[in-house]
């Protein structure tokens, strides 16, 4: 039996990155996946790549700091296959790499907004669904960036990052009672578009590499791995986690 077999499954940033290794690998384990994304061609390919490996999923194209988006692909996912099961909240963005003096009160909150702000606006509309559905299991897609460690340049999303781990922790403790389970997930430095977009040239990707005690970046489909265990049955007693899939980055020191 799949691990994840008649759930439904949320999936925000799912056009590319960590969010659409997760919506692949929920499908192959028997979940119905509805991904969430702005990029609508992205989104396409994901679900034919899925439909043809024999999952069953559909997207929902949409911003995810609009409270429209997170009450509608809530609804979709419903409508689409009764129920809500499981939410990875991963939608997120870096930010502009400055000194705190040199960053804009409006790119503060556009990256509140997309990492921290975006949580809550699910968490809103997710909760309420996973009652009636019985309980379910609530990811929120954070980062050791904030968390073990803080970088200069990014106050941002490092502040966005922890909130997500304050607002799961939170939610863990208010949603229990209702069979609903709520956790973070830290990945550390990751394969992806955006990982490249802070490391942008082989120097600089060579050192976050060395950052870590396994001396390397991790694959999407890596971190996949640990949001299907907060996902699945097989965590069925973790609640208020800050789970760190992060390498050994926080506790390197060589």
């Amino acid at each position: 039996m799949k691990q994840l077999d008649g759930k439904t499954a949320l999936v925000t940033g799912a056009s590319s990155g960590i969010g659409r290794a997760t919506a692949k690998l929920f499908a192959e384990q028997g979940a119905n996946v509805i991904a969430v994304a702005r990029r609508e061609k992205d989104l396409h390919s994901l679900i034919e790549e899925i439909k043809q490996s024999g999952g069953h999923a559909d997207s929902y194209v949409g911003d995810v700091t609009e409270e429209n988006t997170a009450q509608e692909m809530v609804e979709y996912a419903l409508n689409s296959f009764g129920q809500l099961n499981i939410a990875v909240n991963n939608a997120g963005m870096l930010g502009s790499s400055l000194p705190v003096e040199e960053i804009s009160l409006s790119d503060w909150s556009r990256v509140i907004n997309t990492n921290l702000s975006s949580g809550f606006l699910g968490a809103k509309y997710q909760i309420p669904a996973m009652r009636r559905s019985g309980g379910g299991s609530i990811i929120f897609v954070s980062s050791f960036v904030g968390y073990t460690i803080g970088f200069p340049n990014m106050s941002p999303y490092a502040a966005s990052k922890a909130g997500m781990v304050g607002l799961a922790k939170a939610l863990a403790a208010e949603c229990a009672q209702y069979g609903i389970r709520v956790n973070a997930l830290l990945p550390g430095g990751t394969d992806t578009s955006m990982g490249h977009e802070a490391s942008d040239t082989p120097e600089a990707i060579a050192f976050v590499e060395s950052l870590h005690a396994m001396k390397r970046l991790a694959k999407p489909q890596e971190i996949a791995q640990s949001a299907l265990y907060l996902a699945s049955d097989n965590s069925s007693f973790t609640t208020g986690t800050a789970l760190l899939a992060d390498g050994g980055v926080s506790i390197n020191k060589t």
